[in-house]
């Protein structure tokens, strides 16, 4: 009668150990019948936002928690100095640009007559300097005239030739108008004033401080009157999108995922509901089990990093949220284009 009672105790035992096994198998990481079952916590993209420049806080116009949208303006630096360097920047490209127009439109029709005026002007006085020398010439030879006064008016001409010559070329530049060298190197300087205005204007615009994409503001770090800088973040975001669900499977069950196949992510604070997820990222690599998700008995298992995207979650996923990811095995080969696309 005792050996009975043992038998009956030994495969209660029995029983016992292997509903126990087949509970931690199937609900803690193994499959169903018809799905695979995963368990990770909530993640999502952290980025530390700060001013690309250096400045006083003038305005911090988000709180922690508010959500924002791509591009809307969170803080604002004081901007004064910034302001007055885009100014400076503008009046030298107006006046360079000026220098510009000047050289391309060449000399001006009034400063060619006026260099005509002066060469008609020097002409004149070359003739009269010509017919002057002759006639002292001719009276030295007479000795009417000292031979000094003969020579005086000899260099009196070659002078009236030389101003003659040097009018006759400042008119010849007038018409051919400005270098090209010379109209080159203005327009390289206008270049380059208007490349600084340009990073003048964005220095200014660097003053405000815009969302990149859409997030919950996480932390607000300074305050109005704090002095920022590239390297001291303003705000740390949690991005909007992606989220996802980082799990580990083990390696018998590796073979059983796929990239892009559908998923469901089912949370203990909203119990019921599930979020439609696709496979985005399987790790080519195995790593220990990470020891905060799971116990000590299975800390030293190799398991695979898995990425589950989560497709749609309005507000309702946090990060480090607990979450249990069912993964269907009859899923089509290959995977649906877009995952996040119900069946008809």
């Amino acid at each position: 009668m005792n050996g009975k009672k043992v038998a009956v105790g030994v495969i209660v035992v029995a029983l016992a150990g292997a509903a126990g096994a087949a509970w931690w198998y199937y609900g803690q990481g193994g499959d169903t019948r018809n799905h695979l079952t995963l368990h990770g916590n909530v993640d999502l993209r952290q980025v530390a936002l700060a001013f690309n420049v250096s400045g006083r806080v003038a305005r911090v116009l988000v709180q922690e928690g508010d959500r924002v949208q791509p591009g809307q303006v969170l803080a604002e630096l004081d901007t004064e100095q910034l302001r007055h360097a885009v100014a400076e920047a503008e009046a030298k490209v107006d006046a360079q640009t000026q220098v510009v127009a000047r050289l391309e439109a060449g000399s001006r029709p009034e400063e060619i007559r006026q260099a005509e005026a002066q060469v008609e002007a020097a002409r004149a006085d070359t003739v009269n300097a010509e017919q002057n020398y002759r006639r002292l010439q001719s009276l030295a030879k007479q000795n009417f005239v000292s031979q000094q006064r003969a020579d005086e008016s000899k260099y009196a001409l070659d002078a009236a030739r030389a101003r003659l010559n040097a009018v006759e070329e400042t008119l010849r530049l007038l018409r051919a108008g400005p270098r090209r060298e010379d109209i080159a190197v203005v327009k390289a300087t206008l270049a380059a004033q208007q490349a600084a205005l340009a990073l003048a204007r964005r220095t200014l615009e660097d003053g405000s401080l815009k969302a990149p994409q859409e997030a919950v503001v996480e932390n607000r770090i300074l305050e109005v009157g704090d002095m920022a800088s590239p390297q001291q973040p303003v705000y740390t975001l949690a991005l909007v999108k992606p989220i996802w669900v980082r799990a580990y499977v083990s390696e018998p069950d590796l073979g059983k995922l796929r990239p892009g196949d559908t998923a469901y992510v089912l949370t203990d604070s909203y119990p019921g509901k599930r979020y439609r997820a696709w496979i985005g990222f399987i790790s080519p690599t195995a790593e220990f089990t990470p020891k905060a998700v799971q116990t000590e008995e299975v800390r030293t298992t190799l398991v695979y990093q898995v990425r589950v995207f989560v497709c749609h979650a309005p507000g309702e996923l946090r990060l480090g949220m607990p979450a249990t990811v069912h993964v269907p095995l009859d899923q089509p080969t290959p995977p649906p284009p877009d995952p996040c696309t119900e069946p008809a």
